[in-house]
């Protein structure tokens, strides 16, 4: 997948400002960003829901602007909201949609059973999924996008609102699918999620993208590492920072003490101050009873780039441009 400078407005809202990705045949790219960033919108071009103001786009081979016919045969979508034929059965609306991606009779069944399994769905197969509960529903989406094993899936918050072990089915899934080959570009606000399925990370901002890199280039970028070292004697914390402030080691300005932990944490950002550090402890008599070394979690991290906390999001405008141009796309 290859975007180039993707703008998109609404009235006078910006929602894409240039956004530049490159997301790698086979690997998952997770999209971060707060709200308003621009991240469903990001997903509505990609999948021909909307047309951009510029920038360009190729998917699975496909342009975007010229082939969205060809590229609707190879992706799948489930957005933020469940979106399935409420007067036909679940397994009906697996069958037809299978159908529909030219699968034959007998490989539409046999794949509408797997997924209402997997997604734990077999005992409502035959009820109207307007009877379903609203998460019961989700999980039916989620399954529709996956009927015809995509080459590109988009998945836009796919787990919001879902249980923990329904959370869970859906990433083995997914998992299933890049391991067969699928690229997969999923926008989320669960952190644990981005870390579990996602290879490298894009966080945008204001339409913009404003970061990204692998989970640990990211992290090791705002923040660095923390040596985390326990005393085998918890009164020898203060001593403990008071010699590392003391020794005054290259690059290392000094320790903090977590006394609810037992443990002093020092800021580093090399393999040679850890070794320093451990060096100079034990020349000095001091017994450590344990060595770890922490990065930022996820949420620090976006916290720290974008200044805002996450919250889920649909950051497309109702009413105006952005919804003719999708009443357009669905006609």
């Amino acid at each position: 997948m290859e975007v180039r400078g993707l703008v998109k407005h609404y009235g006078e809202t910006r929602a894409l400002d240039g956004v530049d990705l490159d997301v790698r045949e086979g690997t998952v790219l997770g999209v971060l960003g707060p709200n308003g960033a621009g991240k469903t919108t990001l997903v509505r071009v990609l999948s021909t829901l909307i047309q951009p103001d510029s920038g360009s786009a190729r998917v699975a081979g496909y342009d975007v602007l010229t082939q969205p016919r060809q590229l609707r045969r190879v992706i799948g979508l489930t957005g933020q909201y469940a979106s399935v034929d409420e007067k036909l059965s679940g397994f009906d609306n697996l069958y037809m949609i299978g159908r529909l991606l030219d699968l034959s009779r007998k490989e539409a069944r046999r794949r509408a059973d797997e997924l209402l399994e997997r997604f734990s769905l077999t005992e409502a197969a035959k009820r109207p999924s307007g009877q379903y509960s609203g998460g019961m529903r989700r999980r039916l989406d989620l399954a529709a996008s996956m009927i015809g094993r995509p080459a590109v899936l988009y998945l836009d918050e796919p787990t919001t609102g879902l249980d923990p072990r329904t959370r869970n089915e859906v990433w083995s899934e997914v998992q299933s699918l890049v391991r067969d080959g699928a690229t997969v570009l999923l926008t989320t606000q669960y952190m644990e999620e981005a870390e579990q399925l996602a290879s490298e990370l894009t966080v945008i901002d204001r339409g913009k993208v404003i970061a990204g890199g692998r989970v640990d280039e990211l992290k090791a970028k705002v923040g660095g590492r923390t040596l985390q070292i326990r005393p085998a004697d918890r009164a020898e914390l203060p001593r403990m920072v008071g010699a590392v402030a003391q020794a005054g080691l290259d690059g290392i300005a000094g320790a903090t003490m977590d006394e609810a932990e037992g443990l002093v944490n020092i800021p580093i950002v090399s393999d040679e101050q850890l070794t320093a550090v451990v060096t100079m402890l034990g020349a000095r008599g001091f017994a450590i009873a344990g060595i770890n070394t922490h990065l930022p979690s996820l949420d620090e991290v976006f916290l720290a780039i974008t200044g805002q906390k996450t919250s889920l999001t649909d950051d497309a405008p109702r009413g105006g441009a952005g919804a003719e141009a999708l009443q357009e796309a669905a006609a």
